[in-house]
């Protein structure tokens, strides 16, 4: 009896100590091994260096020096994103005002689309996290602005200094010495980095319109003059400074709410053990630390896994089968360069289980599956040279349960589960977002 009463004292005591707010966790095994794996990749920085700041923490995010982040520039691009009086430049008359830069890029799913081929103007119905998005029937196909390749996340795009798969946006870093390659891409020249090139390109390529008379009728007179007050009225009102509010915004999209944060900022509650064992075998025998490094786990490399295109996929649309063969060459297409054919950008993994579409062409449905196709070694393409393969590529030998542990920590432990604090409730025009079909008022609740 008396040795019941024991263990049933020492059982108030740890079921009381778990639920104290002030009680500190003691460090495991998993927690020790884990900090030394993250030291030893750490570029001599420690486990700060995999740390995302706060969103408003503007002094430590990485920024544009030509375009510092502000409160008032955050505030405008946070409802430009989601503005679908934007879409006010449309091929087809009926679809202006039904789309927005958030039709590809909403929170539901991890500021991706929520398709294997995001769909801005031309696209009907919303479903539950840009899952229903369709092609409206009642238009010419080529009249739909549909994407060539996986719309990427805007999650943590802070720490990248040139932007889409093949690198081509942006006119400093990383793009320097390709200035022969940027014929169609002049923005590039302004000297901008690829955030604010693509907030910028992005508006002529998905039919965008932000002028004047978008900001009188819409109500963002106030906003532009607030965000831009060093800029003379009659510049004030454009394209290009709505591309910076936009690009603001963008850089403060930090998954910095997710276990994986929360663990590596002390909580080491916030994964359970199956994370760690998974964070381990990422950090550890999986090396995926080699390409998935940093604050937002991505390098500014390109690689190539032989993953597969949209042309070789009955389920995705090529509108220009020529260009696309220059497409599907990443990294190459738009260098020209041999040794960078089939190499694409290194991808964040923050939140990409709210995606459900996987690699450049969005050749896979689950995550466990790309980090088995990895693990072997076998290309989905037989385009892509031997040579320009990835090195990691069926070298790294892991075992199932190391899978399934990788793929635990990525679905879980990677996934900011409160993106929806970057959303407004509405935007100044009053209307649905982001989408504003009728049939995507009906999915979203649109009064």
């Amino acid at each position: 009896m008396r040795r019941i009463i024991v263990l049933l004292v020492i059982s108030v005591i740890l079921f009381s100590c778990a639920n104290d707010d002030n009680y500190i966790p003691i460090e495991s095994f998993l927690d020790e091994e884990l900090k030394n794996l993250l030291v030893d990749h750490s570029m001599g920085k420690g486990i700060s260096y995999f740390i995302l700041p706060e969103s408003d923490d503007y002094s430590n995010i990485p920024q544009d020096p030509k375009n510092p982040i502000t409160q008032s520039k955050v505030a405008l691009g946070r409802l430009l994103l989601h503005e679908t009086a934007l879409g006010g430049n449309p091929k087809m008359e009926e679809m202006k005002g039904t789309y927005s830069c958030a039709s590809c890029h909403q929170a539901s799913a991890g500021f991706s689309s929520g398709l294997r081929q995001g769909i801005g103007e031309c696209g009907v119905g919303f479903g539950s996290n840009g899952n229903g998005r369709s092609i409206y029937t009642g238009v010419p196909v080529d009249s739909v602005d549909i994407q060539p390749l996986r719309s990427p996340t805007l999650l943590n795009v802070a720490y990248q200094d040139i932007m889409l798969w093949n690198g081509q946006f942006g006119g400093t870093g990383t793009n320097e010495n390709t200035e022969a390659n940027w014929d169609n891409i002049q923005e590039n020249f302004l000297g901008f980095e690829g955030v604010e090139v693509q907030a910028l390109k992005g508006q002529g390529v998905h039919r965008l319109l932000v002028d004047e008379n978008f900001v009188t009728t819409h109500g963002y007179k106030e906003m532009f003059d607030s965000a831009f007050a060093n800029i003379p009225s009659h510049e004030r009102y454009s394209k290009l400074n709505a591309a910076l509010a936009i690009a603001a915004y963008e850089r403060t999209l930090l998954a910095n709410q997710s276990p994986w944060q929360k663990w590596l900022t002390g909580n080491l509650n916030a994964m359970n053990e199956t994370e760690k064992r998974g964070a381990i075998a990422f950090f550890g025998n999986g090396k995926c630390y080699k390409c998935h490094t940093g604050p937002a786990l991505n390098d500014k490399a390109f690689h190539a896994f032989g993953m597969g295109d949209f042309d070789n996929s009955a389920l995705a649309i090529v509108l220009d089968a020529p260009g696309f063969e220059n497409v599907k060459k990443g990294r190459g297409g738009f260098t020209k360069d041999p040794n960078d054919n089939f190499k694409f950008k290194t991808p964040t993994l923050y939140n990409i289980v709210d995606n459900g579409f996987y690699g450049h062409g969005a050749t896979f449905t689950s995550i466990k599956d790309v980090v088995t196709y990895k693990n072997n070694g076998i290309p989905q393409s037989k385009e892509v040279p031997t040579e320009n393969l990835a090195i990691q590529f069926g070298t790294i030998n892991l075992t199932e349960q190391e899978i399934e542990d990788i793929t635990v920590f990525i679905e879980s432990a990677l996934r900011d589960p409160n993106l929806s604090r970057y959303v407004p409730e509405t935007v100044h025009s009053g209307f649905c977002f982001p989408n504003n079909d009728s049939q995507s008022q009906t999915d979203l609740g649109c009064s």
